[in-house]
């Protein structure tokens, strides 16, 4: 079985996550997703709408989806590609080249983005909506 694993917030599900997480389940037999913690957003200095709970609940609803796991750190991914078995790493092209460290573990993927979609645009719109 070729096991994939993909990392993000997933805030305000829309096209672009399901494309990728289509996607990605297509390298592989079984998707895993991290999914950034509540404590890890704060960190990045990133806020999320739902909360943890809220979206791992989303993604475990997906046909695409086997399994979520909390991403707590920066540092945590040559762990869950060793812990999970992983063959394939994979994030949005925008991230190009910061993953590469993982190809002495595993294959690593940078999947092209859905144009004219993001979380930030979301929120952007729905905030010029409300002023």
């Amino acid at each position: 079985m070729k096991k994939v694993i993909t990392y993000g917030t997933f805030d305000l599900l829309h096209t672009g996550h399901i494309n990728i997480l289509r996607r990605a389940k297509g390298l592989g037999d079984y998707l895993i997703v991290a999914v950034s913690t509540d404590e890890f957003n704060t960190l990045k200095h990133k806020e999320a709408y739902h909360s943890f709970e809220e979206r791992k609940q989303i993604l475990e609803a997906i046909k695409y989806v086997d399994e979520v796991i909390g991403e707590n750190d920066w540092d945590q991914k040559v762990k869950d590609v060793q812990k999970y078995g992983i063959d394939t790493f994979v994030m949005g092209n925008d991230w190009e080249g910061e993953f590469d460290f993982l190809k002495e573990h595993c294959e690593v993927v940078y999947l092209p983005r859905t144009s004219g979609i993001s979380t930030t645009k979301i929120k952007d719109e729905l905030k010029q909506k409300n002023d």
